[in-house]
């Protein structure tokens, strides 16, 4: 897994008022947990550009005056009308001490089901997994090329050493779909009438085929 670095500064103070100061400064309130004790600090809204704007997965580097610690990011907060990052919190990296992340998902090759004139479908964008760092890859990268249409990935079709998915094992991943067009150009199958059997009274409700009408007048005069 790749490693981004940002520098901060540890806050003075801590509380609303102090951190409303600092945003309208262009700062970002942070925290990291995890660890022998919690650590506040802020950063330029610049330093998260690389970090939260990309689908990708980071271990973060934070020098705080001279000081580093290693964490990864566990929650980022927006604000609700411009979007702009309001406060992040990093979990910090401890040695044998597993970690949960969302893990971006890529797919790899071509669907035949798609060459079929199927949809490959992306479910989730994210897995939630936990496991050493040192554990997890930089995505869940799925091979899709065995996929026909109406084929899936599941959950519980992942095997990762050293990492367990938070996902309900049911969970459809990536799929391939048929498609409207698909449906829409299948041959449609005519219903036919069948011929009334000679002989054969019709049922009831129904009107008599004419040749049937023709013989009951042949009996009604012969009476």
């Amino acid at each position: 897994m790749k490693t981004v670095s940002i520098s901060g500064s540890p806050r003075a103070n801590v509380g609303k008022k102090d951190a409303h100061a600092l945003r309208r400064e262009g700062k970002v309130p942070c925290v990291i947990y995890g660890g022998k004790e919690q650590v506040t600090f802020f950063a330029t809204e610049k330093a998260f550009t690389k970090l939260l704007f990309t689908p990708d997965v980071h271990i973060i580097d934070i020098d705080l005056s001279g000081k580093s610690y290693k964490a990864v990011i566990q929650e980022t907060q927006f604000h609700p009308i411009n979007d702009r990052v309001t406060h992040v919190d990093f979990l910090e990296i401890v040695p044998g001490k597993a970690v949960t992340l969302k893990l971006p998902v890529k797919t790899s090759g071509t669907a035949p089901g798609v060459k079929e004139g199927g949809q490959l479908q992306l479910k989730l964008r994210y897995i939630k997994a936990k496991g050493l760092i040192e554990k997890f890859p930089d995505s869940i990268t799925l091979d899709v090329s065995k996929l026909n249409i109406g084929d899936s990935i599941h959950v519980s079709d992942l095997k990762f050493e050293g990492i367990t998915f938070l996902e309900k094992q049911n969970v459809t991943i990536v799929g391939c779909r048929v498609t409207r067009a698909v449906v829409e150009e299948t041959p449609v199958v005519a219903a036919t009438t069948a011929a009334p059997v000679a002989g054969a009274t019709p049922a009831a409700g129904t009107t008599p085929a004419p040749e049937a009408k023709k013989d009951e007048k042949k009996d009604d005069k012969k009476k």
